[in-house]
């Protein structure tokens, strides 16, 4: 039913959540995982920040890439710049995902105010599926 699923990551608790269920369900159907990490030029598009928004991704996509090789999975990882919802959107479109699996919630505080919920923009506009994993 699913041969790749595609876990956004920000590197945030929430998004861990949805990694264990993502892996997990990669496990059930033997697909191949794909680790996302999108800066966003919203935030930065040079510099001293850019430089370290890049470095939290390249993080992010490891750790995600360690445990899914721990998991016995095949793990594509990626770090792209962009706007996120808009990227992991076309990067779904573009690599054949049957699934999306991200969390509800991510970064918070002011930069959730300004630049709304990535997830509720990619539920609102995505063909595949995409579960999205409330943090407990």
């Amino acid at each position: 039913m699913y041969s790749d699923i595609l876990i956004p990551t920000d590197g945030s608790p929430g998004a861990q959540e949805a990694i264990e269920h993502g892996l997990e369900i990669a496990q059930q159907y033997e697909a191949t995982v794909h680790a996302l990490y999108v800066v966003d030029t919203r935030v930065s598009r040079s510099g001293p920040l850019l430089e370290s928004l890049q470095r939290e991704g390249r993080k992010a996509v490891r750790d995600l890439e360690v445990a899914g090789t721990q998991a016995g999975l095949t793990v594509v990882t990626e770090v792209v710049e962009g706007v996120p919802p808009q990227e992991i959107l076309e990067y779904s479109a573009m690599q054949g995902i049957d699934l999306i699996v991200m969390g509800t919630q991510g970064r918070t505080g002011i930069d959730r105010f300004v630049m709304g919920s990535v997830a509720e923009r990619v539920v609102r506009h995505s063909p595949v599926p995409v579960l999205m994993v409330r943090r407990e």
